[in-house]
């Protein structure tokens, strides 16, 4: 196993995210708890030492599984983290509840880390009202206390949330959590997230870094140029070796389902084989003929939105427009928009196609926001 140096601490380069764990008849609500058990004792054996969960996962069955699994082992052999969820509206004003009852479903003393979950456009107003919600003060309090050893958060949010966030807590940040991955380097502004963390000297947290499965297989033409560089590497291993590449991050999450995944990966965090230059420059390739299906071809010049009479950034919601359908679906679309005043949505669209005369790359623009309203019903 790979480790990365943290503080005073050595962590498992692979980290165990308990969002995926093996289930019954399909029931995510169900978890197969002799599965998952034995998934953390090969985990253990292997040197894995950092456990992810959150209130939210298995329909708020993860922790209580997890916590029954790493109950097994001596409270210092592993690391164990969850999240406060503000993803959800309704638990804005419940930081303290919910904090305590995580304790009682893991069953410890205290968590290794603990994250601000899903930081984005939805609720970045709620953490940041701390006279109001309190959230902050708490989780600080927690920290003080020696409940917390190590805050930070998870972002799905765009590139200007991010800076906000860090504005106000940046100070505080230890680590941060970000969907990563060679597609969304580019996809979801990676990169310059990454560039950012790094002017605030915060270590990255990497999940989703096969892109929810998308990244374990590829069409047969991109598999083969990848085989023709590493003959002997499986095709998922290159999503992981990318992000070996990447001097800020410290763990990678990987929700694995399965004893079979669980195993693949392990023989692929058993030493690190970064990317050349080339072979980083072929894999960007690959991601950008991936991404360039279905997608529109926007380079966010910003000629259009001179040119709306409703003032739609319309640079951004076609970004969200490619995410939605690239992605077929999914949260970060609508829980972008829901942040958005109604007469700034794609709906807003008049159908005026003033936008598609200054577009320079000929997008039709009002047909594709028509889509997108469609597509979000």
């Amino acid at each position: 196993m790979i480790y990365r140096d943290f503080q005073d601490m050595k962590l498992s380069a692979l980290g165990f995210g308990a969002m995926r764990l093996p289930v019954i008849q399909g029931d995510d609500g169900r978890i197969d708890e002799e599965a998952a058990l034995h998934m953390v004792d090969t985990a253990m054996k292997n040197g894995i030492n950092y456990y992810d969960t959150a209130w939210g996962y298995h329909n708020g069955n993860s922790e209580l599984v997890l916590g029954k699994a790493l109950a097994r082992y001596p409270r210092e052999s592993f690391y164990l983290a969850t999240k406060f969820p503000g993803y959800d509206a309704a638990n804005w004003g419940d930081v303290e509840e919910i904090f305590e009852k995580q304790l009682e479903k893991l069953g410890v003393e205290y968590f290794d880390f603990y994250l601000f979950h899903n930081v984005c456009e939805m609720n970045t107003d709620a953490y940041l009202d701390d006279e109001k919600y309190g959230i902050y003060s708490y989780l600080m309090k927690q920290k003080a206390n020696g409940r917390i050893r190590h805050l930070g958060f998870s972002c799905h949010g765009n590139l200007p949330v991010l800076k906000r966030f860090l504005e106000a807590y940046g100070k505080d940040m230890e680590f941060c959590q970000l969907q990563l991955n060679y597609l969304d380097w580019t996809f979801q502004s990676g990169k310059e997230k990454v560039a950012l963390l790094d002017e605030w000297n915060i270590p990255v947290w990497v999940m989703e870094p096969l892109r929810g499965g998308r990244l374990a297989s590829l069409a047969p033409e991109y598999e083969a140029r990848l085989k023709s560089m590493r003959p002997d590497e499986e095709i998922p291993a290159w999503a992981f070796r990318f992000l070996q590449s990447i001097p800020s991050v410290t763990v990678t999450l990987s929700g694995m389902s399965n004893e079979e995944q669980l195993k693949k990966n392990l023989a692929t965090f058993a030493e690190e084989k970064k990317l050349s230059d080339t072979e980083m420059t072929d894999l960007l390739g690959i991601a950008d003929k991936m991404l360039s299906v279905g997608t529109v071809p926007c380079t966010a010049c910003h000629y259009c939105v001179s040119h709306c009479p409703q003032e739609l950034d319309i640079p951004s919601l076609l970004a969200l427009y490619n995410e939605h359908v690239y992605t077929g679906g999914g949260f970060i679309a609508p829980m972008a928009l829901s942040a958005l005043p109604e007469e700034k949505r794609p709906q807003a669209c008049l159908q005026c196609r003033s936008c598609e005369q200054v577009c320079p790359q000929q997008i039709k623009i009002s047909e594709v926001l028509a889509d997108f309203s469609a597509k979000l019903g």
